[in-house]
């Protein structure tokens, strides 16, 4: 019998842990869960004797797969990998994997949440702006940004998007404009919504440069990572300007700083992008049907190590 660790200091919603849990009985394989956890030690503890681990923003470092030593498979639930010691797993031979666009809308609706909270000046009593003829630019054109599209497209928006890796027919089927580079994408688009992900190309890549380019009443919106954001220089950028806003679902490293900004800045008190009842079930049920998939089929579909 395979066992599988659910370890998720930020639990799944009820309905997708019932629902992991009745796929992984029918398939005869043990599932434990891990939640709310308090120390990475627990989750070392925790996966010692476990054949596969599913996490979700849960840190797999190389302290958690060496020392388990039965361990052939993490899946993280959701699109994002980064925290996942991928040079620990490929040296220990555990194949990682992801979900790629079970999380998509459900971050893609928030982005929405926080950039009309935003626009509406938090709710503060005072005059804030709509969205509809305003345009929106789209930096990386994936599963998020394409559902961030359809629902800007809703609101009247204006679409745009830079995507090096995605053709611009794609882009132009879908009713969005492609610019072709990330200059001229911040320069013309009042809103960005940014969905990069963290490597060593894109670390501190959004900076001065590019958000003072942005026209007048700029807003930046981040569902991303904390760390493609160079905030010394975001810092600059909202001294400078006071017409600038910018919201996230990362709470930044410079929190205490932003406080200043308050008014032009809201992030959420932990990240929600994938905090809703049908993204934790997609995303759930996609990784435990991968774990059973990789165990009886030797099935690597959705391997990123």
């Amino acid at each position: 019998m395979h066992k599988v660790l659910v370890a998720t200091d930020k639990p799944f919603a009820k309905i997708a842990s019932d629902q992991i849990r009745q796929i992984f009985h029918e398939a005869g394989y043990e599932c434990v869960f891990l939640e709310k956890y308090t120390t990475q030690q627990e989750f070392i503890d925790a996966a010692q004797d476990a054949e596969a681990v599913i996490i979700r923003s849960d840190k797999a470092d190389a302290d958690v797969i060496k020392n388990a030593g039965k361990l052939r498979i993490v899946v993280r639930a959701g699109a994002g990998y980064d925290n996942v010691d991928l040079k620990a797993a490929t040296e220990h031979g555990v194949v990682v994997m992801n979900t790629p666009g079970q999380n998509s809308n459900a971050v893609a609706e928030l982005a929405f949440g926080m950039m009309v909270y935003q626009a509406r000046k938090q709710f503060n009593g005072s005059s804030g702006t709509e969205l509809k003829d305003k345009t929106i630019g789209i930096h990386a054109y994936g599963n998020v940004g394409k559902h961030v599209a359809r629902i800007a497209k809703g609101f009247g928006m204006k679409v745009c998007a830079f995507d090096p890796f995605v053709p611009s027919e794609v882009m132009i089927s879908d009713g969005v404009v492609p610019v072709q580079s990330v200059d001229e994408l911040y320069s013309s688009c009042q809103y960005i919504s940014l969905h990069i992900p963290a490597n060593e190309k894109t670390k501190k890549s959004i900076g001065h440069k590019l958000l003072v380019s942005m026209p007048e009443n700029a807003m930046l919106v981040n569902t991303a990572r904390k760390e493609v954001i160079n905030e010394t220089e975001l810092l600059q950028v909202f001294a400078e300007r006071k017409d600038f806003s910018y919201v996230s679902d990362i709470e930044p490293d410079c929190l205490a700083e932003l406080d200043a900004f308050k008014g032009r800045f809201y992030c959420t008190p932990k990240k929600m992008g994938a905090q809703t009842e049908e993204a934790n079930i997609n995303a759930g049920i996609a990784a435990a049907r991968q774990i059973i998939a990789f165990f009886e089929h030797n099935d690597v579909t959705f391997k990123v190590n």
